[in-house]
């Protein structure tokens, strides 16, 4: 055994209408270093992790024991370096991020012994639901099942030209919190309603067919309830279309708002600005990023280099 590493994207779920059913990658990345170690120790690099613990209380330890164990292994000490990208509690999946490296890190150090639906069913289960996870694994767009005793999906390859704009408020808003917000019963019609739309993102997703989105990503389920969590949210989700967006969502439990894109529109700049300045007049402040779908998921890198030279591609493709 020997020191590995694993590089997994961030991803956006839900995308409007398909509420624990469809993830898209994102190009924020986090790295996971794992390795055997006579005494357990977890190295938090970055700014973006603070809190979190460093013993084995951390998630990607406990997770990679999971692994061991499921393989039929002992419990093993480990030395684990993690940096990321990717900002905690804002709707880009982090804890997909931590189950699925964690998984894909301590499966490769005892030699793969899971292949990719392993590992899938394993985070699924972990997760609790399949999207975030379907995303940060097999990269692209994916639309996945959960019945609670098995998880399937179909990936969809993002369309060359489709991009989104992330508006990323600077408070955090728990999926805890956000579920809560949620009503325990729907009405039909609203279910009907969101069974149509999903199935139309998809199909608009799957064929490039952009100027379905505007309507398909409309929602009943949950971005009604979870609106007043995030002040000019619901004002941003009607109106970007009206500013150059294809569709605007809620970015998985939030408070990211994404908004998916033509990259040959002319019109970003005004796009931005409207999605930023919409936060700020409802006394939100937001900091906004461009982002491309992430066609890979889950990848193991070469762990020659220093973490921090890998990620910053010193000497290094990655």
């Amino acid at each position: 055994m020997r020191n590995v590493r694993v590089k997994v994207p961030a991803s956006s779920a839900n995308l409007g209408p398909g509420f624990d059913a469809l993830g898209m990658a994102l190009n924020l990345y986090a790295w996971i270093d794992m390795a055997p170690a006579e005494k357990t120790k977890v190295t938090l690099l970055g700014g973006k992790m603070q809190g979190l613990p460093t013993d084995k209380s951390n998630l990607l330890y406990k997770i990679a024991q999971r692994v061991f164990a499921e393989a039929g292994a002992g419990e093993m000490e480990l030395d684990i370096s993690f940096y990321s990208d990717i900002p905690l509690a804002r709707g880009f999946g982090s804890s997909a991020v931590a189950i699925v490296g964690a998984l894909g890190a301590a499966n490769a150090l005892i030699g793969h012994p899971f292949g990719q639906d392993d590992l899938f069913q394993l985070a699924a289960e972990i997760e609790g639901h399949p999207d975030n996870v379907g995303a940060a694994l097999y990269g692209g767009i994916v639309a996945a099942v959960w019945d609670g005793a098995r998880a399937s999906h179909v990936r969809i390859e993002p369309h060359p030209r489709l991009e989104a704009l992330a508006a990323i408020p600077s408070f955090e808003l728990s999926t805890g919190k956000a579920r809560a917000a949620l009503p325990e019963l729907v009405s039909r019609a609203d279910a009907v309603f969101n069974l149509s739309h999903s199935s139309m993102l998809v199909a608009a997703l799957a064929t490039g067919h952009f100027g379905a989105i505007r309507t398909a990503m409309e929602d009943r389920l949950h971005q009604p309830y979870r609106a007043p969590l995030v002040p000019g949210m619901e004002r941003c989700l009607r109106e970007a279309a009206d500013h150059g967006a294809l569709g605007a969502a809620l970015s998985g439990a939030g408070p990211t708002l994404i908004a998916l894109v033509d990259t040959e529109s002319d019109r970003k700049s005004e796009l931005e600005s409207f999605m930023k300045n919409t936060l700020a007049e409802h006394g939100v402040q937001a900091d906004t990023v461009w982002l491309k779908p992430a066609s890979a998921g889950l990848e193991q890198l070469p762990a020659e280099l220093p973490l921090m030279d890998a990620v910053r591609g010193v000497g290094s493709s990655c």
